[in-house]
């Protein structure tokens, strides 16, 4: 009876986030579902909290990331980019979606999948309001899908790497021979069926020379502080460090230093953050606590390490398969802490490894819930009065996820084999 209504209770909570009916927000729902269990007495306080811990890293990582955003923005770091980007499309709708993908390419490596929804997001959404684009949708299904095609590029392009991992995450030079090929694949398929897919909307022709807005002390501050924060996770990542401390530091540095610069008052830009992510990832991590008390982890774990008894490459396969479908019921950061003890559990084959990365990292593409990423970029689409519904995200996100992901599996497949 316990066992069942805690999956119950977390499937309906998990079916809110996705659906949100009366437009409830997600992280009503999440809350709502954690607090059910705690009243319900399915799970003790003490689990609850454990739970909640388990997610400080990520709580400071966005922190960090929602606050360089917003300063950013305050300061028309956004305004003066989407100018730039604009002017070098020279007309092109096309050209300037291969802009805005190459640009979701290089800030999802370097600063993560997160930052991408968080901080390119707006800077998209003011770029095709500038090219006076009449279907910005495209140019803005570029900031969800490439957070995540591009997320396995570096172990810091997506903090679930550092979940599967553990203490064990390879070496740089290792990741790049194990996972650069495939990133690629990732890269390159999602292009070109989010291109196809979209090619009736890229016919029409854009604005060209848009004045340049000077871009003011603040915004120069701003745009160093991310490209340091960049420089900062990389180092991290090197040394194996949790990545949300020096993400917040930098953050709270970064606004604090272009504040007292510009003399803005720190309330302007602390309202308009979107704190409730934070009470959604905690919401899902105590969820995911009481889904470990039904024994999951012992029973995936048990079932992991028979079917890799019997086959390597057949477990691969269905492993990496079932986790990228398994992300979009669950979102992939609390599935990743599920396959991330999992993983630790046991010795498991490399390959499985990679197979269940890629599908950790490229299946949340699928759906809206997929991925945290996903949620932020779209309460940050909410902020820009548009609006996306799970349906028409899960039609556009059944060919790129599916045909990305059989690619780069594939590709993994064959690296093993030699």
């Amino acid at each position: 009876m316990v066992i069942s209504s805690i999956w119950i209770i977390s499937l309906v909570a998990i079916a809110g986030i996705i659906i949100r009916p009366f437009n409830i927000p997600e992280f009503v729902w999440a809350v709502a579902g954690a607090l059910l269990l705690l009243i319900l007495q399915l799970i003790t306080p003490a689990d609850a909290l454990t739970g909640i811990g388990k997610g400080t890293d990520v709580y400071l990582f966005l922190t960090g990331m929602m606050l360089l955003a917003e300063t950013a923005r305050d300061q028309g770091l956004f305004d003066w980019l989407a100018a730039l980007a604009t002017n070098r499309a020279d007309g092109s709708a096309s050209r300037l979606f291969g802009l805005i993908y190459l640009v979701g390419v290089v800030v999802t490596t370097f600063l993560s999948n997160d930052a991408t929804a968080v901080v390119l997001t707006p800077a998209v959404a003011a770029a095709v309001k500038a090219a006076t684009v009449k279907q910005p949708l495209p140019y803005l299904f570029i900031c969800a899908f490439i957070a995540n095609a591009a997320s396995f590029v570096l172990p810091i392009s997506n903090p679930a790497n550092l979940v599967i991992y553990g203490t064990h995450m390879p070496s740089l030079l290792h990741w790049l021979a194990q996972y650069g090929l495939p990133s690629l694949v990732s890269i390159a398929v999602t292009y070109a069926v989010l291109r196809f897919t979209q090619r009736a909307n890229l016919q029409e022709s854009v604005a060209r020379a848009i004045p340049v807005p000077a871009l003011s002390t603040g915004g120069k501050l701003a745009l160093t502080g991310i490209v340091l924060t960049a420089l900062v996770l990389l180092g991290a990542s090197a040394l194996d460090a949790e990545l949300g401390l020096p993400t917040a530091v930098a953050g709270v540095l970064t606004s604090i230093v272009v504040l007292v610069q510009t003399k803005t008052n720190p309330w302007i830009v602390v309202r308009q953050v979107s704190w409730s992510v934070l009470p959604l990832v905690g919401g899902l991590f105590v969820l995911v606590e009481g889904l470990n008390k039904t024994g999951l982890v012992t029973y995936l774990t048990t079932l992991l390490q028979a079917g890799t008894a019997h086959s390597v490459t057949q477990t691969a396969w269905l492993s990496g398969g079932g986790l990228a479908l398994a992300c979009n019921l669950m979102n992939n950061l609390p599935a990743g802490l599920i396959v991330g003890s999992v993983v630790q559990a046991g010795a498991v084959p490399d390959m499985i490894k990679s197979f269940l990365l890629i599908g950790i990292d490229l299946g949340p593409n699928l759906s809206v819930t997929g991925s945290l990423a996903t949620i932020l970029w779209l309460v940050a689409l909410r902020r820009e009065g548009i609006q996306v519904s799970a349906w028409a995200f899960l039609k556009l996100g059944i060919p790129v996820m599916l045909i990305a992901l059989l690619a780069s599996l594939a590709v993994v497949w064959v690296q093993y084999q030699f």
